[in-house]
């Protein structure tokens, strides 16, 4: 089936458009946190499996950290496993940790390796704990109380944060044809797992690989100004300014937060974009406009 003359045209001004993006990011890292409904819908999982492997095969670095914490709500809800939350976290007892990782580390990560490998490329799926990759502290939520005399701690079980990452593991895939996929899962000195959130997890990958994007997929367009509007090319004293008039509030807290430590700490830049636009990531890294929200140093 021949193109029209049109379609051809606009072809041809997409690509001639990719190209001076193409070559500024040949042989630089990208890091892409895989989540929400472009986790869930089947068009825009095999986009965004196509999408990764183009940026591999153009000479980019892209390094996979994906979420699941709907899909983990699910299975523990078919089990008759009860949810409680602190602070928007989930209270992770080590029933629901065999739960976590049975989710993140088996069936989310195998299936998004699959689909990369679907579409022509090269994948290998991991945990925080394979090479201790990731080594966790435990995350225990502190709560002021007038009746108090000291803040009250609340233990949620294996909820971590990131105390190290240990890129040996990346470096190595990094200089082949793999893609590194990687679930939030990591591992405590004492040896326990621990569930991490995985907007964290890809911040704290990208400063330790000095990556030079740090790409957030959302449910959302990105940042919002009170009338709705994507706000864009934001550096950290305007970020500030936002927090401060109750702009950015919320779930956007945590992003925005997580994206502005790793700008930082030497990430050149980092995108909260919209995950249920087809084909986001390369929209945002290969054309002018890009569908989202730009921050940088």
């Amino acid at each position: 089936m021949s193109l029209s003359k049109e379609n051809a045209l606009n072809i041809a001004k997409v690509l001639a458009e990719a190209l001076p993006y193409i070559q500024q990011f040949t042989g630089k890292t990208l890091v892409v946190k895989y989540g929400g409904n472009a986790m869930v819908d089947e068009q825009l999982q095999a986009g965004f499996a196509r999408d990764v492997v183009l940026m591999k095969l153009v000479g980019m670095n892209p390094v996979i950290v994906h979420g699941g914490g709907p899909q983990i709500g699910d299975l523990l809800k078919r089990l008759n496993i009860e949810s409680h939350f602190v602070d928007g976290m989930r209270v992770t007892s080590s029933e629901t940790m065999d739960v976590v990782e049975m989710v993140l580390g088996a069936a989310i990560n195998k299936n998004i390796v699959s689909l990369i490998q679907q579409q022509g490329g090269k994948a290998i799926g991991l945990t925080g704990k394979d090479g201790n990759l990731i080594r966790a502290e435990k995350l225990n939520v502190t709560r002021e109380s007038p009746s108090m005399q000291a803040p009250e701690i609340i233990d949620i079980g294996h909820v971590g944060t990131v105390a190290e990452v240990n890129t040996e593991v990346l470096d190595v895939m990094l200089k082949s044809d793999f893609i590194p996929v990687i679930a939030p899962i990591g591992v405590g000195a004492d040896g326990q797992s621990y569930n991490i959130n995985a907007d964290l997890v890809a911040g704290k990958i990208a400063e330790v690989l000095q990556a030079e994007k740090l790409i957030l997929l959302t449910n959302v367009p990105g940042l919002q100004d009170k009338q709705g509007n994507t706000l864009t090319g934001l550096n950290a004293e305007r970020v500030q300014s936002l927090i401060k008039d109750g702009t950015i509030h919320g779930g956007m807290l945590p992003k925005i937060d997580c994206a502005l430590q790793a700008i930082q700490a030497g990430v050149r830049a980092a995108h909260i974009i919209d995950g249920r636009v087809p084909h986001a990531a390369l929209l945002e890294v290969f054309t002018d406009s890009g569908v989202g929200t730009l921050l940088t140093r």
